[in-house]
């Protein structure tokens, strides 16, 4: 396969400030040091709980947050801040709230045809064309163009964001919880939409959710992150079954479901620590119910224990053992 996306060593840290003068006091290390690669037309799932920096990883790829450091590969190019017009032009973002991520005041043609306009791409008669085309792909009327964004429900709305992020034709989409603030039976329309566009545009996907399930059911292969870092990397259904890193045996384990055997809840203790302040060693081990003495003491890397799965834990292999007898 071709790879269309290669993150290196990716940081994002936002200064915490202090005192009339706002001086540094901290850094929130909301990215720490991520790598990772993104195979031309595939879904890679992104998940991890609230504030753990999946959003921030996706915002950072688009330059919507400068780097802190690190780098970004498009097509085996290194992309920079000044190349923002070209990194848009294949790189797009449905995002979460399909409430406000429209400008209310716009009617639908304009919103979808924005981008197209931004770029410079066609003539008035091309764009019309090309909003009826879309608006119709996504499941909507051609005729509801000059509507505006409160004559739709959230999951109207969000066809009409998938619309705009197509329509400068991107190669990789980035959604980002983009199915989290819509109905349970809305999210599975929306999802199904997304895999039929897959096959259509040949589109490359990163897929960040909470959402275990939503992330298995549209993703090849799956990155589990906590606290900045990725701490397991893995073909969906292999990471599903047989995970590799304590933190994810716990997620796991909080999914409902009708179709496997009743495993025990695994309870994780206390909160996560401070993204200003995380701990020495492995970021995880406060939690942990595997926690060792080596795991203050060593901070374990991302390595690949089992062909094609990376896992950030002293005690991969004992993981795996665990699940298999399970």
């Amino acid at each position: 396969m071709t790879t269309l996306l290669e993150v290196r060593h990716l940081k994002k840290y936002f200064p915490v400030r202090q005192g009339l003068l706002g001086r540094t006091v901290a850094h929130v290390r909301a990215v720490d040091d991520v790598s990772f690669s993104l195979d031309e037309g595939e879904t890679l799932g992104l998940v991890g709980e609230s504030g753990c920096g999946k959003s921030t990883l996706a915002q950072t790829i688009l330059f919507l947050e400068p780097p802190t450091a690190g780098e970004i590969l498009f097509r085996g190019k290194v992309l920079t801040g000044r190349e923002t017009r070209e990194l848009r032009r294949n790189i797009q973002i449905v995002f979460q709230d399909p409430y406000t991520s429209l400008p209310p005041r716009m009617q639908v043609a304009d919103i979808i045809a924005d981008p197209l306009r931004i770029h410079k791409l066609g003539d008035q008669v091309s764009v019309d064309r090309k909003v009826r085309d879309l608006l119709q792909e996504v499941g909507l009327k051609p005729d509801w163009a000059s509507r505006l964004p409160y004559e739709f429900s959230g999951g109207q709305r969000q066809r009409i964001g998938i619309a705009r992020a197509l329509s400068i034709d991107p190669s990789l989409v980035m959604a980002d919880e983009a199915v989290s603030a819509l109905d349970v039976s809305v999210q599975a329309q929306i999802l199904n939409l997304f895999k039929d566009l897959q096959e259509q545009h040949n589109l490359t996907y990163l897929f960040v959710s909470h959402d275990l399930g939503v992330v298995k059911y549209m993703s090849r292969r799956i990155m589990v992150m906590y606290l900045g870092k990725i701490v397991e990397l893995a073909p969906s259904q292999e990471l599903y079954d047989h995970p590799l890193h304590p933190y994810t045996r716990a997620l796991l384990s909080a999914v409902p479901s009708l179709h496997r055997k009743r495993k025990e809840r695994i309870r994780l203790t206390g909160e996560p620590p401070k993204p200003t302040a995380p701990p020495a060693g492995c970021r995880f081990h406060p939690r942990c119910f595997m926690a060792q003495p080596i795991c203050s003491e060593q901070e374990p890397e991302l390595k690949e224990w089992v062909s094609g799965r990376f896992s950030a834990c002293h005690f991969a292999m004992d993981n795996l053992a665990a699940t298999a007898k399970m």
